[in-house]
């Protein structure tokens, strides 16, 4: 929202308080309470008349610091409000002459007194500030705001604000933190996060569930604007100083995302949405994969697997699936997990919409009356979460199908939640409208934690908010098949594990429309290197077939080499789930001292070592950046130096997939399958080691838990190979290899096209290999 007319006026209406110096401060062991009037006090009659700004400073954790600012304090908070997983310490406080310091961890804030200013540091020096008439208390036409201004700095770039698909780079954008329902070729979006973090070191969390307004460098182009309507303002700034330390600790405070079982990495197909389908349609998908050789993990039913007009009644629609507990059941017996289609809407056709409404389960309009409108289904009425009867009502529900089979759900929707509307437990519904996703989802993933255990909960959910990575999986929304919408979806998700979340999907060959033969093939090797990877459409199928016979080997190609990368896709996720890092990393968050990353959002980082491009031109061409190093390309072998643009041309069954040097990648046995042991029979490929480097590879099973290392570190003409808890059979394979092998000690060697290949004597040896340059 902007206030003003441009550099020096007001718009029309706004008046502007700001603090002009801090006439009071009071430290205690926890936080530093300042009290800072709008106007100078030169008299004691100067104390009248005006705003009187409180601003606390405190620390919720080590390099994270929190300021709250309020004008008016006797307003109610209705909530609901973030869980913040705080761990209050002590704080450290120095003042000197004019100024007040306080540091936690390596970040300090400064407050200066006269004129007031604040200003945040880390090790490396500062990192942003908040000057003259930016902290401030605004009137809009007499409707009160808070609102902060933090510089930026020259060359300083903006991430995050959850998924949007408008430039990945957010600097110069206006940015409404409200989910809607828009698509992903719009400004809108289905998971707006108020938190961001920049190039240079640090992050800023505005603790507010509400619409949040950004001018991010579009009001004043030196400054990032953020406020919201009412009397107080809550934010944090989170240290770094490097962009995964930023997320780690924003993480820590709004909590990590949950570990995804192994199997829902696997292929996912649908019905699609609008498409006709029962039985017999979907065993014809499900074993024309098969016959196909293709490995499908998880079968989806979209919308139409209920009657229509009645979403929810959570019955299966008999007059198309007679028998739905045998159907899964056979299903299921052909190694396919199951998952279903759901939102929190009741249509009025529905069984159970008299019976929610005379529970008092259904959001409710000011006069009593539930509230209810034809979009999407007729009459619907929409569920209130914050009754505790109304969720266990809902719970039950979904008991009843993970009885039946189910094995996890599609929890679409929660963005058009309405404000018009009366709350059980009084929450406000300005701020429900972002936050009743984060119920939604939680009341879904917990239930499935209750009935399938913590390790198999997944959920396939389309809307978010600040803390709802802690229920994955996440999708991108309503795409299209076009290359631009392709790109479009992947800067949403960038920007979205930008924002704290561990795990992304999209539609492959995109939602609305039916792509070209083209399309489908690039969109296919983009969604296999995905954290998750689904098959979905609108109103035609996305089997491979119907396409052309090159589909069907595309696609099981590019599902067999992710079902290989699983063992280090799977300890990627581990990381993401203990760390907050995702497993789909912008470049800039991978190579933050490179400033050729800083805008680069048609390519990534899958996991820590292997870079990804997908190919948005039907000619086959693209153009990427390798920072530098050795880079060797998975699938060719070949060994290119980084540092500089490359521009090539693929065919369907490759795309730049490059490893960086000093990388340890392992490869599973299997192919047919995502969920396997990944220590048995694992090959660990070592790329380009580097003389006097050294690198690590920690394997995890499909449990979560630690299943076994290999350390390997290189000296001058040597390479040392050393398992820790490695119990079954593995191998090596040095790829770039510095020279021919002379001798091996504890195993043997023998060449390969791929490169040395080194088999221990037995699991738990270490190894020697000498080199002959």
């Amino acid at each position: 929202m902007k206030f003003s007319d441009g550099n020096w006026l007001t718009r029309k209406g706004v008046s502007v308080h700001a603090p002009a110096l801090v006439h009071e401060a009071v430290i205690e062991h926890d936080a530093i309470t300042l009290y800072a009037p709008c106007k100078p006090i030169h008299h004691r009659g100067a104390t009248l008349d005006g705003p009187l700004l409180t601003i606390r400073l405190s620390s919720p954790m080590p390099d994270v610091i929190r300021v709250q600012v309020q004008h008016l304090k006797g307003i109610r908070n209705l909530g609901p409000a973030f869980t913040l997983h705080e761990q209050p310490r002590n704080i450290e406080v120095l003042e000197t002459g004019d100024r007040i310091e306080m540091t936690s961890g390596s970040l300090k804030v400064q407050v200066q007194r006269n004129p007031w200013s604040i200003a945040f540091f880390n090790e490396h020096g500062q990192l942003t500030k908040s000057g003259n008439r930016g902290l401030a208390y605004v009137l809009d036409n007499g409707v009160p705001h808070m609102r902060e201004q933090l510089g930026l700095s020259v060359g300083e770039c903006v991430y995050g604000l959850g998924e949007r698909f408008t430039p990945f780079v957010k600097n110069g954008q206006i940015v409404d933190i409200w989910n809607r329902d828009g698509g992903t070729n719009s400004e809108q979006a289905y998971k707006n996060v108020p938190f961001y973090l920049t190039n240079r070191g640090y992050g800023v969390f505005v603790n507010h569930p509400e619409l949040v307004s950004y001018e991010v460098g579009s009001e004043l182009v030196s400054r990032v604007q953020f406020s919201v309507e009412g009397e107080s303002l809550d934010y944090f700034i989170v240290n770094g100083p490097t962009p995964k330390q930023v997320l780690e600790r924003y993480t820590s405070l709004t909590g990590k995302p949950a570990l995804p079982p192994a199997w829902s990495f696997g292929l996912w197909l649908t019905t699609s949405f609008t498409t006709n389908y029962d039985e017999q349609t979907v065993n014809q998908f499900v074993d024309g994969m098969a016959e196909r050789n293709i490995p499908l993990r998880v079968f989806h039913f979209d919308c139409f697997w209920m009657k229509e007009f009645e979403w929810c009644n959570f019955e299966w629609d008999r007059r198309v699936f007679p028998d739905p507990e045998g159907m899964l059941a056979r299903l299921k017996a052909k190694g396919l997990n199951i998952c279903v289609w759901i939102n929190p809407y009741i249509a009025q056709k529905s069984p159970l919409f008299d019976e929610a409404a005379n529970l008092g389960y259904l959001l409710k309009r000011p006069n009593g009356d539930v509230w209810q409108w034809d979009l999407w289904q007729a009459g619907m009425g929409i569920v209130d979460f914050t009754h505790p009867g109304a969720r266990a009502w809902f719970a039950e529900k979904l008991k009843r199908l993970i009885d039946m089979g189910v094995d996890c759900f599609k929890t679409d929707f929660g963005e058009r939640i309405p404000t018009d509307v009366v709350y059980y437990d009084g929450s406000d519904p300005l701020k429900m409208h972002n936050y009743y996703t984060q119920i939604y989802n939680r009341v879904v993933f917990d239930t499935l934690k209750q009935h399938v255990g913590e390790r198999e909960a997944v959920v396939f959910s389309r809307s978010a908010t600040a803390g709802g990575q802690q229920f994955p999986v996440h999708w991108g929304g309503d795409c299209s098949a076009t290359y631009e919408s392709m790109a479009e979806s992947l800067r949403g998700g960038l920007s979205l594990t930008m924002s704290g979340f561990g795990f992304w999907s999209h539609d492959i060959g995109g939602f609305e429309e039916t792509s070209t033969p083209d399309l489908y093939k690039r969109w296919t090797a983009f969604g296999l290197l995905s954290s998750h990877s689904r098959l979905h459409g609108n109103a035609s199928y996305r089997v491979p077939w119907i396409y052309d016979d090159e589909a069907v080997d595309v696609l099981r190609h590019f599902t067999q080499l992710k079902y290989r990368l699983m063992p280090y896709l799977y300890a990627a996720a581990a990381e993401a789930a203990s760390s907050g890092i995702p497993v789909m990393r912008a470049m800039v968050l991978e190579f933050p001292g490179d400033p050729a990353c800083d805008y680069l959002d048609r390519q990534y980082m899958l996991g820590p070592a292997l870079m990804v491009a997908p190919v948005f031109q039907e000619d086959g061409f693209v153009s990427y950046y390798l920072p530098h190093g050795t880079w060797t390309h998975l699938l060719s072998g070949e060994t290119v130096s980084g540092g500089s643009w490359r521009r090539e041309q693929y065919d369907y069954f490759s795309l730049p997939l490059f490893v960086r040097e000093n990388a340890i990648l392992p490869l599973g046995a299997r192919s047919d399958r995502p969920d396997y042991d990944f220590a048995d029979g694992v090959e660990f490929h070592v790329f380009a080691l580097q003389d006097g480097q050294s690198a690590t590879c920690t394997l995890y099973g499909t449990d979560g838990n630690f299943a076994g290392t290999l350390a390997v570190q290189r000296h001058g003409n040597e390479i040392e190979l050393t398992p820790a808890h490695l119990e079954k059979p593995w191998s090596v394979c040095l790829r770039g290899r510095p020279g021919r092998a002379s001798s091996v000690v504890g195993g043997t060697a023998e060449q390969t096209e791929q490169g040395l290949h080194i088999i221990p004597d037995a699991p738990r040896n270490p190894i020697r290999v000498q080199f002959q340059p």
